[in-house]
C-alpha cells in the first residue's frame, strides 16, 4: 500500500513548552492508524498539524502526497476532521446541518439535499432528520458530526478522540461506522485514550508520550513486545481475593494487580500456571476463572510508559481541541 500520511520529525512548541519533539508517523492507505497516548502526549497537536490548522516548527509531513505547509489547500480537499466534541449547530435539524455544509462546499441546492439524505440514511438518522440536533442523544450527535465530516467525500478522515463521553452502546455504534468507512477504502487516523478502541479498530498503532513516539506496530506486535503473558485468577468467593493475590505473587515473583474480582500478574514462564493451581488447591481456594493470555494494550501502555493511559500528568499539549475541517 502507498502511504496516505507520512510525518517525519514533527516539532511544535507553545510558549516554551515542547508539545511535539520529533514525531514520525506513517498511515497506510485504506487502513486505520491508531495514535495512543495520555492527555498532553501530543495527539491533538499532531492532528492539527496534519490538518493544516497548525504549522510545525520543525520536520515535515505529507497528506495524500501533498505537503501540509506548501500545499495546505490540496490537503484540505483530501481530508475530513472530527474533533473531540460534536461541532454541529444544535438549533438546526440534522438535514439543515448537512445541507449547510454541502452548500458551503459548492453543492447545488438539490445536490446538497440529496447528499444530506444519503448520509442521514447511512448513519441511521433518517427518522430524526427533521428534528433539531439539540434533541439528539450523545451518540446521535456524534454520528451527525461524523456524517458532516464526510459531506465532501474525503479519502482521509481524522478522528480525534471521537468517542469521548459516549456510553458503551454509542461507542460500539461509532466503531461499526468506522469499520464501514475503511471497508469503503477511507484511510482513518484515530487518536484515543481508550486502549480497547485501538485494539478493536487499528491496523497499526503509534504510542505517543511526552511528544515522542515511543513504540509502533500492530496491536499484536505491541503486545508481543511487552514480553510477558498475563496470568489472571478469579476466586469463586471474592473474600479470598487477597489470599489469591499472595499466592500468585509468591509463585510468579511478579507484582500482582487486583480489581474487584481478579488478581493478575505478568509471567515469563507458562509452567507457573500448574504450580499456582496446586497452591490454590492446597489452600482450599476454589477458582471461578483462571487463564493465561496475551497482555492487553492497557498493560502494554503501562509497561512502555510506567503509568496507565488515562494518566493526565504527561507533557503539555498546547493546542486547543481540534474542531471539524471539511474538504
Amino acid at each position: 500500500m502507498t502511504d496516505a500520511i507520512r510525518a517525519e520529525g514533527l516539532v511544535k512548541r507553545f510558549k516554551g513548552t515542547t508539545a511535539l519533539d520529533g514525531v514520525d508517523l506513517v498511515a497506510r492507505a485504506g487502513a486505520v492508524l491508531g495514535v495512543l497516548g495520555p492527555n498532553g502526549s501530543g495527539k491533538t497537536t499532531t492532528v492539527r498539524i496534519l490538518a493544516t490548522l497548525l504549522t510545525p516548527d520543525g520536520g515535515r509531513a505529507t497528506v495524500g502526497g501533498h505537503d501540509v505547509v506548501r500545499a495546505p489547500h490540496e490537503v484540505r480537499r483530501t481530508i475530513g476532521l472530527t474533533g473531540q466534541y460534536a461541532a454541529v449547530d444544535q438549533d438546526l435539524t440534522g438535514t439543515q446541518n448537512l445541507v449547510l455544509i454541502a452548500r458551503l462546499l459548492g453543492y447545488s441546492r438539490a445536490g446538497a439535499r440529496t447528499r444530506a439524505a444519503e448520509l442521514l440514511a447511512r448513519f441511521s438518522l433518517s427518522d430524526a432528520a427533521d428534528r433539531p440536533a439539540k434533541t439528539y442523544s450523545g451518540g446521535m450527535r456524534r454520528r451527525l458530526d461524523l456524517a458532516a465530516s464526510l459531506v465532501g467525500r474525503p479519502s482521509l478522515l481524522y478522528l480525534d478522540e471521537p468517542t469521548t463521553g459516549l456510553d458503551p452502546h454509542s461507542r460500539n455504534e461509532l466503531w461499526d461506522v468506522v469499520r464501514a468507512l475503511t471497508d469503503d477504502g477511507v484511510t482513518v487516523l484515530l487518536t484515543t485514550q481508550y486502549l480497547e478502541e485501538a485494539d478493536q479498530l487499528a491496523d497499526d498503532i503509534a504510542v505517543l508520550d511526552h511528544g515522542k513516539v515511543i513504540s509502533r506496530g500492530t496491536p499484536d506486535e505491541l503486545k508481543a513486545r511487552a514480553g510477558a503473558q498475563v496470568l489472571q485468577v478469579q476466586p469463586l468467593h471474592a473474600g479470598q481475593l487477597e489470599r489469591v493475590g499472595g499466592i500468585v505473587e509468591q509463585v510468579t515473583g511478579s507484582e500482582v494487580r487486583t480489581n474487584e474480582r481478579t488478581a493478575s500478574a505478568s509471567v515469563t514462564d507458562p509452567a507457573v500456571m500448574p504450580e499456582v493451581v496446586r497452591r490454590l488447591d492446597d489452600a482450599g481456594i476454589s477458582v471461578a476463572e483462571l487463564n493465561l493470555r496475551k497482555p492487553s494494550l492497557d498493560e502494554v501502555f503501562l509497561a512502555l510508559t510506567g503509568r496507565p493511559a488515562e494518566d493526565t500528568t504527561g507533557g503539555a499539549d498546547g493546542a486547543a481541541p481540534a474542531e471539524r475541517t471539511h474538504a
